[in-house]
């Protein structure tokens, strides 16, 4: 496995303060990609908005501004995560499907490739670049366009779940689960046009706790202790 794409949701980069950012959670982060690049992986990170925006908060917001707030939102994200990244020793590129003046590059899957080349960890911005779509479909859609050959989701959960653990004591933790089987029993590991994505595309994810202790360099290195989607 040489490519992978790295899915952080922006709630997990909030760490404990829930909004904004925590820098030691990002600088965590960046220590254990360092680690993956060193070893000769090859690494694509989509983050989430949540620790600035969730979606539409208010009925006088039209649905597609809110979706254009959420989508700078990460651009935001992507930016400042890169520069940690940047701080310990990586080479990085921010790329996004609509144009952000000199903020970022326009992404291309040839200026994204050239990137990957060089060494560099690609941050993928913007979503898809149009609304009604999230950041879920913007990672697994984007994951298939690099030829990525699976997707790390890194979440507030350590893995998928029958049921909400938060509020139902005995849910049921899946070691491994298909795809198929999240679409029918609606586990919502990402959302629907995502999940369908993955599923028509055969792209696996594997499903982890961000806050476990080298749970990024675990996971590729056989101690992987989450839930792997299988198509």
């Amino acid at each position: 496995m040489r490519r992978i794409m790295l899915k952080l949701s922006g709630e997990a980069l909030a760490g404990e303060k829930h909004t904004g950012f925590d820098e030691e959670t990002v600088r965590g982060v960046a220590l254990q990609v360092k680690k993956l690049v060193d070893e000769g992986y090859e690494v694509g990170i989509v983050t989430g908005g949540g620790n600035f925006w969730r979606g539409r908060t208010s009925e006088n917001i039209d649905r597609t501004k809110a979706d254009q707030i959420g989508m700078l939102a990460t651009v935001m994200n992507c930016i400042y995560v890169s520069e940690i990244f940047r701080s310990v020793g990586m080479k990085t590129a921010v790329l996004t499907p609509f144009e952000c003046g000199s903020f970022t590059k326009l992404f291309s899957k040839d200026r994204a490739n050239k990137y990957f080349e060089k060494g560099m960890v690609v941050f993928f911005a913007g979503g898809t670049g149009h609304p009604y779509f999230s950041t879920d479909t913007g990672v697994v859609l984007r994951a298939i366009e690099i030829e990525a050959e699976v997707i790390l989701l890194a979440k507030s959960i350590d893995g998928v779940y029958d049921a909400d653990p938060a509020k139902v004591s005995d849910a049921k933790k899946y070691d491994e689960i298909s795809i198929d089987e999240v679409i029918a029993k609606n586990l919502q590991v990402v959302d629907m046009t995502a999940s369908i994505l993955a599923r028509d595309n055969k792209m696996p994810m594997w499903v982890f706790g961000l806050n476990e202790e080298n749970s990024i360099v675990n996971t590729m290195n056989g101690k992987f202790t989450g839930t792997k989607v299988t198509v």
